[in-house]
């Protein structure tokens, strides 16, 4: 990949990640805007923008080091387990979806219904699997297994600050654009490795 490609695919990525936050924030912090429009205050509603821009580009920081991790760790993969790197991300991503329902259940003292770590794990392993198809599509099938793995496991290592926030405010604050950073580059790179 030429370098004014990985500038571009850094600074896009970094974009479409303070935009998401601030989009998300406008839903998930109504409460925090709400406070500055009654009475009407300029300065600290901007001040507000700043930091959930500037947020999502710390998330968007975490999704592309967890993308360059992985696209290293795939080579590694490849090179070291040969034809067994796809039935280890297939275990992979089954123990990452059985620890986001299991484990997380576990560690909430049961103060959370079970069905609740179901459905958010399904829905993250739902998104992931299409934009694992959409890739695939795009490339090759033989992509869509990495691209599942990435999707959904990467994202979910991405994801624990989040989950480990108290209040769930600033887990779906930085889940939003993780998976909208992710999707992004997994989708744009064979866009920028293909020769010419």
């Amino acid at each position: 990949m030429k370098s004014q490609n990985i500038v571009r695919l850094f600074f896009s990525t970094l974009l479409i990640g303070a935009i998401s936050t601030l989009i998300t924030s406008f839903f998930v912090k109504a409460e925090s805007y709400k406070e500055f429009l009654q009475p009407f205050d300029l300065f600290e509603l901007f001040g507000l923008f700043v930091f959930f821009i500037a947020l999502g580009m710390v998330f968007s920081l975490i999704s592309q080091m967890g993308f360059f991790a992985y696209l290293t760790i795939n080579q590694f993969g490849l090179g070291m387990f040969r034809g067994l790197w796809t039935p280890i991300q297939l275990l992979l991503i089954l123990f990452t979806l059985f620890d986001l329902i299991y484990f997380r259940y576990k560690g909430s003292d049961g103060t959370t219904p079970l069905t609740i770590y179901v459905l958010v794990a399904l829905a993250l392993f739902i998104y992931s699997w299409l934009i694992a198809g959409l890739k695939a599509k795009q490339t090759n099938r033989n992509a869509f297994i990495p691209a599942l793995f990435f999707m959904f496991v990467v994202t979910a290592i991405e994801w624990v600050p989040g989950l480990r926030t108290s209040g769930s405010d600033y887990t779906w604050l930085m889940i939003i654009p993780l998976l909208s950073c992710n999707s992004y580059q997994l989708l744009v790179l064979h866009h920028l490795t293909e020769r010419k």
